[in-house]
């Protein structure tokens, strides 16, 4: 009677447990942060520029204005925080002095596409709001919000981790300033398949 028991409870959890869908093949960034980690997509192959920088910054390939104006190469992203938190609207991070007047010394143009707009979980590379001033800062969107389309390059979007980022999105803020301002303690990347092909010059 036991076993018939055991078997039956081992069988209603594998069946409780919806198995996760497959990732599609694509380059993705893992934000491990003190609330849990973060999984988006990168759009490598419709915001090259954005993507570029951003994986570059986040491995140490990248040099960049350090807070003391030197030019250093390290992990840009680790041992950071989320410093700006807009309830409602999106959850901020990239400043290595946790203000939005930091400058790491790069700049990227604007990479607009009509067909990607903004959505929960849209990872988005932050400006000064003038064209092409997105640099290292980048954003990740708690709602829909079409006023912000063809303002901010998304280069991204969450696939899994919704809830740690709504957590993020819920800590205490005065302001937009949080009280506590959560730790991003990495950034690292996974590929699932084959890069995409390159294009070949003419």
């Amino acid at each position: 009677m036991k076993k018939i028991v055991l078997a039956f409870m081992v069988a209603a959890c594998a069946f409780a447990q919806k198995p996760e869908k497959p990732l599609k093949n694509g380059l993705y960034a893992i934000f491990k942060t003190e609330f849990g980690d973060m999984k988006a997509i990168l759009y490598e192959k419709d915001t090259p520029r954005a993507v570029s920088l951003f994986v570059n910054l986040a491995q140490g390939q990248q040099g960049f204005r350090d807070v003391d104006g030197k030019i250093v190469k390290r992990a840009y992203y680790d041992n950071t925080t989320f410093f700006r938190i807009v309830p409602g609207d999106a959850v901020q991070g990239g400043s290595l002095t946790g203000a939005t007047n930091y400058q790491c010394g790069l700049q990227i143009k604007d990479e607009f596409l009509p067909g990607i707009k903004f959505r929960f979980g849209s990872l988005a590379i932050a400006n000064s709001g003038a064209a092409d001033s997105g640099g290292c800062q980048f954003f990740f969107a708690l709602q829909q919000k079409a006023s912000w389309d063809g303002k901010y390059t998304i280069f991204g979007n969450l696939v899994e981790g919704d809830d740690v980022l709504r957590q993020l999105g819920h800590v205490p803020v005065h302001g937009e300033s949080p009280d506590n301002p959560p730790k991003l303690i990495s950034v690292t990347f996974q590929r699932v398949g084959p890069p995409p092909a390159q294009k070949t010059k003419k």
